[in-house]
């Protein structure tokens, strides 16, 4: 009797204690790992992702006892990174405890795996130890920046840590190079923004009736007229928040591809910028429960640092 090959099948998880508190989106991200954001999304918004039978938004918070429907996952899906290619990442490594880890994330490197690529940073370092096998994105990094990514090791710690950047109480500083002269005068940008798909990417836009998102910008260092070193303190996580907000204000950041300049990048190049000029150097919070501080700082890379020598030396 000929076989016919198994078909991949509904199936049902039991939200267990540590993932209480969690995203549902967050949640399906880290149990089906290597499937893209985009589908996790897709089946939430179809209804076939359901808890208790009923269907719920991405930013559902799981409660005990919950019950996840999970639909069969179709495609190829990119397992765990090959060891050989992920092991110089451990170098990487700015900290590690039993609760979090901070990896200094180079540029260009994606923080997990999606539409066409096999792994990310996530996906890279649950391949380096078995206690890292349940890690998982505290939050996000563009793929063009560097630096500070929180990754939390526990389950409890990842809740502690969503509901510190919940409420703002996590301090996230970057470094950015714009364009231009930034003043003094302006520090504050209270803008809400909102994405829209265009042409198979994501962008975001200044919207009146978008989320609300907040970031404080402090001149660091200025070259000329021409461009200014600034620190970035952001108040909200929104997707490309920083790079829209300086665009917004007149002063886009030199290297962005989507928001940028193409002269002020040409300039840029023409010395050696070969990315984006954004670099998360700092993290700060205080544990909820103890008041224990964390602090933790990530300098320019090398690469960046040659740049604002190429513009001291410019006349």
């Amino acid at each position: 009797m000929k076989q016919t090959a198994s078909r991949p099948s509904v199936h049902y998880r039991d939200v267990e204690p540590d993932s209480v508190g969690q995203r549902l989106d967050n949640y399906l991200l880290g149990k089906l790992s290597g499937v893209p954001r985009s589908h996790v999304y897709r089946l939430i918004r179809s209804g076939q992702v359901r808890v208790n039978s009923g269907r719920v938004r991405a930013g559902y918070r799981l409660k005990e006892g919950d019950r996840v429907r999970v639909p069969p996952v179709h495609g190829r899906r990119s397992g765990r990174a090959p060891a050989n290619r992920v092991r110089w990442l451990a170098d990487r490594i700015l900290y590690e405890d039993r609760r979090i880890l901070v990896l200094d994330k180079p540029a260009g490197m994606p923080v997990h795996a999606g539409t066409g690529v096999d792994f990310g940073c996530i996906e890279a370092l649950r391949s380096l130890a078995p206690a890292l096998r349940a890690a998982d994105l505290v939050h996000r990094l563009d793929r063009g920046t560097s630096g500070c990514l929180l990754v939390a090791k526990r389950g409890a710690a990842l809740r502690q840590l969503h509901e510190l950047l919940r409420t703002g109480a996590m301090n996230k500083r970057y470094l950015a190079l714009v364009q231009g002269r930034w003043p003094d005068s302006r520090s504050r940008i209270d803008v809400s923004l909102s994405t829209r798909r265009r042409g198979g990417e994501s962008v975001v836009q200044v919207d009146p009736g978008g989320k609300r998102a907040l970031s404080r910008f402090r001149a660091v260092e200025r070259f000329g007229d021409r461009a200014t070193l600034v620190d970035v303190v952001i108040g909200t996580g929104r997707t490309h928040q920083i790079r829209v907000h300086a665009a917004h204000a007149g002063h886009p950041l030199a290297g962005d591809p989507r928001y940028g300049e193409p002269r002020f990048n040409a300039m840029l190049s023409a010395k050696g910028l070969k990315r984006m000029f954004l670099h998360a150097h700092a993290l700060q919070f205080v544990w909820p429960g103890t008041g224990e501080p964390f602090s933790i700082g990530s300098p320019l890379p090398n690469e960046l640092t040659a740049i604002l020598e190429e513009l001291d030396r410019t006349p």
